[in-house]
């Protein structure tokens, strides 16, 4: 909690002014505003004495949220608003039940909100950690508009959608990862154990050693004797990069970076595209302004470089440009998109048309995850010859040129 300075007036009229404890400056604005004052400016005040310290520790090792939790929880919550059981009881059932201690707490403290009078939108907003701005706008469109169990369905197959999505991504990936940590595992033994028993036995012989030979066995001393220096340099280089990409610029160019990489990067590609035209579908379909369902949908891509175009897309359609040219110009959606965003425009079907898009980008990710084991094979296959080429020369040379020394004697 924090303390919030405010200033304003009373139901008389007159100037107030005081300090207030409150999570969030929208929550002490409504705590003033059912206090009969109407404040005019709301500034932090700094934290509570004897509270916890700015920085929340415990979150930076607290697992976040996995989707197959929130998809339970949205199933449940449909059902029950369907059936008409009044909001409050229903979360007070979903908190009993929930087996996840964040999503317990959260809505321990959404229930307690909806006790003392908020609207359900507003007390899940005060949790970003579970609840993302998707989350909250399609709670907040279905309380306004009396669908709210129409939201919660939809919720619960988007985010359906989006476990499919990663699992079929994880199951692609498992094969090339097992192998490059077989790789990497195979030439720490051979640098610690293996190539120092070479070079003890070459140094015996006296023979001259080939270049091949010198940098194997330089890597493995390196290795073997400075290992420390080597572990410190790649953590300094992890928090280097984990700062550079903290950053508004460094996120941006390793987003943008992400999407050229080659082989994966065009499925990394189709698979944004395709989150895009089903979240940005979803928000229209629920009732969301365009410009608002823009932004949402920008955010929940994760991709600040595609995030960043998104939003100049939104600013200029708020200039006036329609929605088809500022597509155009932003230069991140394929023809397929935009002819279809065109479309959409101009027969007011846009989430329709982008719902089939993101179905026809579902099956092209598909098609590429099931093929891309195949793709990566050929490279693996390289990076394999590769170590066992460097370890022959290093190796069997200086061992030819032994052979050579003991025929001579």
């Amino acid at each position: 909690m924090a303390i919030y300075k405010y200033t304003g007036r009373n139901a008389k009229g007159a100037s107030v002014s005081g300090k207030i404890e409150a999570p969030s400056q929208e929550s002490a604005a409504e705590q003033l505003i059912n206090d009969s004052i109407i404040p005019i400016s709301i500034r932090s005040g700094g934290k509570l004495k004897g509270s916890a310290p700015s920085v929340d520790w415990k979150a930076w090792f607290q697992p976040s949220i996995p989707l197959e939790v929130l998809v339970i929880f949205c199933r449940q919550m449909y059902s029950l608003t369907k059936a008409g059981v009044p909001l409050l009881r229903a979360m007070n059932g979903l908190t009993q039940n929930s087996n996840n201690k964040l999503l317990k707490q959260s809505l321990e403290e959404v229930t307690a909100d909806l006790t003392n009078g908020r609207s359900l939108s507003v007390a899940m907003k005060q949790h970003p950690r579970v609840f993302s701005s998707l989350f909250v706008s399609m709670i907040h469109v279905g309380e306004n508009t009396g669908r709210l169990d129409q939201a919660l369905f939809q919720l619960a197959n988007y985010y359906e959608q989006e476990m499919e999505t990663r699992k079929r991504i994880k199951s692609a990936m498992r094969y090339p990862i097992f192998v490059l940590s077989f790789i990497f595992i195979a030439m720490l033994v051979l640098n610690v154990k293996v190539i120092p028993q070479f070079t003890s036995m070459f140094a015996r012989f006296g023979v001259e050693l080939p270049l091949p030979t010198r940098i194997l066995m330089a890597t493995s001393s390196f290795s073997v004797n400075y290992w420390h220096f080597i572990l410190g340099g790649m953590a300094g280089m992890f928090v280097a990069f984990q700062s550079w990409v903290s950053g508004d610029v460094g996120r941006e160019k390793w987003d943008k970076f992400r999407l050229r990489l080659p082989i994966v990067g065009d499925i990394v590609t189709r698979a944004q595209m395709s989150r895009f035209s089903r979240t940005f579908a979803l928000m229209l379909k629920s009732g969301v302004p365009l410009n608002q369902s823009l932004a949402l949908s920008a955010e929940a891509l994760g991709n600040k470089y595609l995030e960043n175009r998104l939003l100049e897309m939104k600013s200029g359609i708020e200039s006036g440009t329609s929605m088809s040219a500022t597509a155009a110009q932003s230069g991140i959606f394929t023809p397929l998109v935009q002819q279809m965003i065109a479309v959409g425009e101009e027969t007011g079907q846009i989430d329709d048309l982008l719902l089939e898009v993101s179905d026809f980008y579902d099956r092209e990710v598909d098609y590429d995850l099931k093929t891309l084991t195949a793709r990566i094979e050929p490279l693996l296959l390289v990076i394999v010859s590769g170590m066992v080429l460097i370890l022959a020369l290093g190796i069997f040379l200086p061992m030819w040129n032994m052979l050579d020394v003991v025929k001579g004697s």
